[in-house]
């Protein structure tokens, strides 16, 4: 391809608009433009890498026996209103009524259209497991749009969905499709661990997200230093491990202390002169339903955070979690927030099983400015114990190989075994060897394309651009010929090394715009991040030499021209793949 020819529209100073470096560098070389918030073109440098990811997924799911189709964008609520989601998953599905009055919504996921299809044509065992997969638009109403094209209105995805008589065959495929996720992001160059996930809105008993290792990740995951362990910070546990024998420490006889003007528990620390870990927090929320409002007080170690997914899960609510104002504590509680503890609270207690090991500890007193020291749990009301705080780095693996690990990544795939929630709200069955009806076990597995793109590139650049691995660059090979329009001799060595080169399978990116200077040319080289970078000048050409840079190296060497193309078979491991 002749530089010429093709949209190569480079910026040289960073976005405003651009918080992330992935976000930045895909604007500056002109892989995309943005079109609305939370929306972008792909510009034609852009889809390159974009098909490329494509392709690696397409072949990957292929081998694995899945089959392809395609459903489409929109989506009749009739069908949702089946799996009970149309209630359910709040203001990011984007619903809209067509000419004759009719809901419709623009598909997040496909799971509701996939199992209508197969309701209606799979009818016994035999012709299961079924693996079917398309790679398709999708469309969330994000609240807050962001990062480029990490986090997306309008994005694409790869997404699967698997069918079977029974939990045993879901497992296999589950497993299948597992080894085919980790084919894919090697095949892509990536760092990524897979990691135990929440199901969140999808549903199911099972799931694992692919984390690529970023540090520009929303999310933190856990894991193992010395094991295969690892989880979202949403889901990860540990086993806890006190510094001190609780066992050999003798209660002490509970008592009240003044403690003016203390708001946080760094304060109360400090004030009291105890360790922080030596402390109680509480915190009150409070479920509303149809007829009153239930209150509870979550006690954590003073050191510890919150992990609102796992408590969510322990009170059985859906959405968010609701905290109790300050109006409201001083109605339940007689004091402020500053000021709670479990000592003969009047509201139901869940104590995180951390907390639940400590002994003699500091907590509030239920007055305002008063804390209790050396409380013990028999000292306090009746309570639940369960898992509801984040773990933290240096933490034993639950596995009981090394210590946790803690650190951002960025989720590009993410399977789940679904088990029979869809099915049996829709009614998908089949018959069985007996000839029963049985409900269809099913699987879910995604992947978000253009996340690979911008997270390959958050792993692989430096000061002067991106750095593309030889897979997912949009050109393999650059040649940039030396005043190429004066000097014959450069342009036919060139054209001719382009030609073969492309003829060789190369995607090759000849660098022939007659207004530009050499620097910008190997500036926009740089940016753009094609990993072979080819040199014509009218020196090297006198003594049968042209020169040759990776993208990662700080040096060139020259190559006899006779030998670039077998050397170039051989750096871009073009010679392993045949």
């Amino acid at each position: 391809m002749r530089a010429s020819h093709f949209l190569i529209k480079t910026i040289k100073d960073d976005p405003a608009e651009a918080e992330i470096i992935s976000h930045k560098l895909m604007l500056r070389s002109g892989m995309i433009r943005k079109t609305a918030a939370g929306l972008y073109s792909w510009l034609p440098l852009g889809l390159k890498v974009f098909r490329k990811v494509e392709s690696i997924v397409r072949q990957e799911m292929n081998k694995s026996g899945a089959l392809e189709l395609l459903m489409p964008t929109a989506q009749p609520s009739d069908l949702w209103e089946e799996s009970g989601r149309w209630s359910e998953f709040g203001p990011e599905l984007m619903r809209f009524k067509d000419r004759h009055e009719r809901d419709f919504c623009l598909g997040p996921t496909h799971e509701e259209v996939i199992t209508d299809i197969v309701r209606n044509e799979i009818s016994s065992y035999k012709q299961l497991p079924l693996n079917l997969y398309q790679i398709q638009t999708k469309f969330r109403d994000e609240r807050r749009p962001r990062f480029g094209v990490m986090r997306t209105r309008e994005f694409c995805m790869k997404d699967a969905y698997s069918f079977h008589d029974s939990e045993s065959c879901l497992t296999k495929t589950y497993d299948v499709m597992y080894e085919t996720y980790k084919k894919i992001f090697e095949r892509s160059g990536l760092k990524f661990r897979a990691v135990i996930a929440d199901t969140g809105s999808i549903g199911g008993t099972q799931s694992h997200e692919f984390m690529v290792l970023a540090e520009s990740g929303e999310d933190a995951i856990a894991f193992s230093d010395s094991s295969d362990y690892a989880a979202n910070i949403e889901k990860a546990t540990s086993i806890i491990k006190s510094k001190r024998d609780l066992n050999a420490e003798i209660c002490k006889s509970i008592s009240k202390v003044d403690t003016p003007n203390i708001h946080t528990m760094e304060q109360l620390s400090k004030f009291l002169n105890v360790q922080l870990e030596k402390t109680i927090k509480s915190l009150i929320v409070k479920i509303t339903n149809d007829t009153e409002e239930v209150f509870f007080a979550l006690i954590l170690r003073g050191d510890h955070q919150l992990n609102e997914l796992k408590t969510i899960k322990e009170l059985g609510i859906s959405g968010a979690l609701e905290f109790a104002s300050d109006e409201e504590i001083k109605n339940l509680v007689g004091c402020d927030k500053g000021s709670i503890g479990p000592v003969d609270i009047k509201i139901k207690v869940i104590v995180d099983s951390a907390a639940h090991e400590m002994k003699n500890f500091v907590c509030g007193a239920n007055q305002d400015n008063k804390h209790l020291v050396n409380v013990n749990w028999t000292d306090c009301s009746i309570f639940k114990v369960a898992d509801i705080r984040n773990v933290l780095q240096g933490e034993l693996s639950p596995d009981g190989n090394g210590k946790l690990l803690i650190k951002r990544g960025i989720e590009v795939g993410h399977i789940f075994q679904l088990g029979t929630k869809y099915s049996e709200s829709m009614n998908a069955k089949i018959l069985d060897e007996n000839g029963k009806d049985k409900y269809i076990h099913m699987g879910c597995y995604g992947i978000g394309i253009g996340r690979i793109v911008a997270a390959a590139i958050e792993q692989n650049h430096d000061s002067k651009g991106i750095i593309w691995t030889d897979s997912l660059s949009p050109f393999s090979i650059a040649i940039v010929p030396i005043n190429m329009e004066k000097s014959q001799d450069v342009n036919i060595a060139a054209t001719t090394l382009h030609d073969e080169l492309t003829e060789m399978s190369f995607d090759v990116l000849l660098m022939d715009q007659k207004n530009k200077r050499l620097g910008n040319m190997l500036a926009d080289v740089e940016l753009i991040g094609i990993p072979h970078r080819i040199i014509i000048g009218d020196r090297g050409l006198k003594e049968g030499n042209i020169e040759y840079q990776h993208r990662t190296s700080d040096t060139s060497q020259n190559i006899k021209i006779k030998d670039i193309k077998e050397f170039l078979m051989n750096a871009s491991g073009l010679n392993d793949q045949h």
